[in-house]
């Protein structure tokens, strides 16, 4: 099995930035294909789909990237590692929100995704194989940058459906048959912003609307486990989760790359360049 993951180092000036880009694989590595029920399609639909195209150039702005290959119905790397459905692995006794843990256990249609429980030795090969690797990789980029600089920021990198979960969901939930709500076109995720400081948050925000695009903080992904692990800003590690709304560069029906990429991508450049800039100002 080749490496779960994919770093690109600076090839300009360095920065403290780190670009991490945790769901936009498609590979579904030989051993763990036997259980999967869900269909092709929503192994595009629930990536982040070319996202790792966008922000291709961050290198170029002294960025360090860190790309997950893996696909997130083997296992999801931007969750915990006790984030264990009980539906899902054999002995868990974990109850996780939506059915989407470490493991999926449905699409984000509410497909089946598997058609049975994992026993703790495959799950445990996952880990083993794909997450703790991914995580000991991001762990000592953080501490090279940190070393250098004396400090560390990660861009969260992600992209969102466009509008929030489907009317069915929403009915099965016993709000009725009201229609799905849009989505802003950027969210920033800090929990509540606690995981980065201030001045990095504002930025996300300020880049996003000097483009005219609307800003929802923490509405709905407030960040995963990157953003929660490692945002510490009293240590000197400074966390965003980036979410894009789909419709901005994606053709959600065909998957394809919409006529927005290339603004799209330009805009993820120069985001970079001014989080890299920000950081390199606040250094100790």
């Amino acid at each position: 099995m080749r490496a779960p993951f994919e770093v690109f180092e600076p090839t300009a000036a360095e920065t403290p930035l780190i670009v991490e880009i945790p769901h936009a694989g498609l590979e579904l590595p030989a051993p763990f294909l036997e259980p999967i029920t869900a269909p092709a399609r929503a192994l595009g639909r629930d990536a982040d789909l070319y996202v790792d195209g966008l922000y291709e150039e961050a290198p170029h702005e002294g960025a360090t990237v860190l790309v997950c290959r893996t696909s997130r119905y083997a296992v999801d790397v931007n969750r915990a590692e006790t984030d264990v459905d009980g539906e899902v692995v054999e002995g868990a006794r974990g109850d996780v929100a939506l059915q989407h843990g470490l493991v999926w256990r449905s699409t984000s249609e509410g497909e089946t995704a598997l058609s049975r429980r994992l026993t703790q030795p495959e799950l445990e090969e996952r880990l083993e194989l794909i997450w703790r690797p991914y995580h000991r990789k991001l762990a000592a980029l953080l501490e090279h940058k940190r070393a250098r600089f004396g400090v560390a920021m990660v861009l969260a990198a992600h992209s969102m459906p466009s509008v929030e979960r489907t009317v069915r969901d929403r009915a099965r939930e016993g709000r009725g048959a009201v229609p799905p709500r849009p989505r802003a076109d950027v969210v920033p995720g800090t929990r509540g912003r606690r995981s980065a400081a201030g001045s990095f948050i504002d930025a996300v925000e300020e880049h996003a609307t000097g483009r005219g695009w609307t800003v929802r903080h923490d509405d709905p992904y407030a960040g995963g486990f990157t953003t929660q692990h490692y945002g510490r800003p009293a240590e000197g590690i400074h966390v965003v989760q980036v979410e894009l709304a789909r419709r901005l560069y994606l053709d959600e029906v065909t998957l394809r790359p919409g006529t927005g990429f290339p603004v799209v991508r330009g805009w993820c450049r120069e985001l970079v360049r001014k989080l890299g800039r920000l950081a390199m100002l606040a250094r100790p």
